[in-house]
């Protein structure tokens, strides 16, 4: 399998648009399984995906190849936490705007549980809900989710540790008992 750095030849820093295709074409999907798991539907997780190269599209510059997988994701993560963000602003400024929600899909017992899991996940502070999802779900390591968010190895492990003291909480509390 070749590397990205192989993919892209050295002229293309030039062309930009040959550049981010070529980005695109070797990291989409990879960005696409954790926009995946950050997200409750597959439409959001698309756009996320859309979201975080119409970024690199705009910005100054994308890093030299060997690092653009790291930069992409960061990108990504960030996106979902200012959405978590802006979520949640709204959320104060409408309290019961979240009891209007969309109809379940299913009334299979899958369906509730996932429902559940996303409640309890959307509880959590969005650097949290990250590192929690980066690990559990993507199966990253600590000192890789580290590198990708910009933090220490050992905060990496603390949100890590508070997040499943809060996720087991909130789960605990949705079905009635407690913690």
């Amino acid at each position: 399998m070749q590397t990205t750095a192989e993919r892209l030849p050295h002229d293309m820093a030039i062309d930009r648009p040959a550049r981010l295709g070529a980005l695109f074409d070797a990291h989409h999907e990879r960005l696409y399984r954790l926009a995946r798991r950050l997200t409750p539907t597959e439409d959001d997780a698309l756009d996320l995906v859309q979201e975080t190269f119409l970024k690199a599209a705009r910005g100054s510059g994308v890093p030299d190849a060997a690092n653009a997988e790291a930069w992409l994701v960061r990108v990504l993560v960030n996106t979902r936490r200012d959405q978590w963000r802006k979520a949640a602003n709204r959320r104060r400024q409408a309290p019961d705007a979240h009891l209007i929600g969309p109809p379940p899909s299913s009334p299979e017992a899958r369906a509730v549980a996932s429902a559940t899991v996303w409640r309890a996940l959307e509880a959590l502070h969005p650097r949290r809900r990250a590192v929690i999802v980066l690990h559990e779900l993507e199966g990253a390591s600590a000192a890789a989710i580290a590198s990708l968010l910009g933090i220490t190895s050992v905060t990496v492990r603390w949100h890590l540790s508070r997040g499943r003291r809060e996720l087991t909480h909130a789960l605990a509390a949705s079905k009635g008992g407690t913690r």
